[in-house]
């Protein structure tokens, strides 16, 4: 193809967020939507989504797929796939710009076997020029960030990439977010949402547990009537188990 041809095509890697749906019910994803993300406009910040509904159950024959994804938009995600679906709701999410991907295509490639060929003997080959020294490697991102001051009512703090490390209060109304682990030091009053980008490895420690919303993964958990007496104000920690989350006193020396 022409260099100047008004189309070219080139590889590319995308990072795009695996969004578990569990029901395709357009009024039981917004209260689950509003209740995770508050209903701000730029709480994804423009990701991209596949809709997996491998877990999903009992769904129907028809499903409002507009709806579902301009729900998603106002929420900044953007749903460009599905995976999981039966067959009769798989063409229909097709016909409204989600097309089908395999469960495959959300993993990691893996290395391809090639077959060894007999190898033939080694040619004889002149002595080789001096290697140029290559010049340092650029310093890897970090894996961890530290906050330092108290997060107030309406602030939202995002560790992309990396495990969050919270030194200060994170008060009522507040938000951390991290694609790793998060660690606050000091009273979690708000919002705390670990393994943003679908870590469900990732936990959430903290000294003092008063939070409005937990969640690992996609998967949270909120506190309407507030915290258990038996964990309120104590040292707890959180993960993933079974699809649910697991909230356990946690004990410091």
């Amino acid at each position: 193809m022409a260099k100047d041809s008004p189309i070219q095509f080139k590889g590319t890697t995308l990072k795009i967020i695996q969004t578990q749906l569990r029901t395709t019910d357009h009024a039981t994803l917004h209260q689950a939507l509003t209740e995770l993300t508050g209903n701000a406009p730029d709480f994804f910040e423009n990701e991209l989504a596949v809709l997996d509904f491998s877990h999903a159950q009992d769904l129907p024959e028809t499903a409002d797929w507009a709806g579902i994804v301009d729900l998603l938009r106002q929420s900044g995600l953007h749903a460009v796939a599905a995976c999981g679906l039966p067959e009769t709701l798989a063409a229909s999410a097709a016909a409204a710009g989600l097309p089908t991907v395999s469960a495959d295509a959300l993993g990691r490639q893996r290395a391809k076997a090639v077959d060894e060929a007999p190898k033939a003997p080694p040619a004889v080959a002149p002595e080789p020029a001096p290697v140029p020294t290559p010049p340092p490697a650029p310093e890897p991102a970090p894996r961890t960030v530290v906050l330092d001051k108290p997060l107030r009512s309406g602030q939202r703090f995002y560790a992309r990439d990396c495990d969050l490390i919270v030194t200060a209060m994170v008060s009522a109304g507040a938000e951390v977010i991290a694609d790793g682990h998060i660690h606050v030091y000091a009273p979690l009053r708000g919002r705390a949402l670990a393994g943003a980008s679908g870590d469900r490895a990732a936990r959430i420690f903290t000294t003092s547990l008063e939070a409005e919303l937990l969640s690992i993964a996609g998967l949270y958990r909120t506190f309407d009537a507030g915290v258990p007496a038996e964990l309120l104000r104590q040292p707890a920690t959180v993960s993933l188990v079974a699809d649910g989350l697991s909230i356990l006193p946690l004990a410091l020396r």
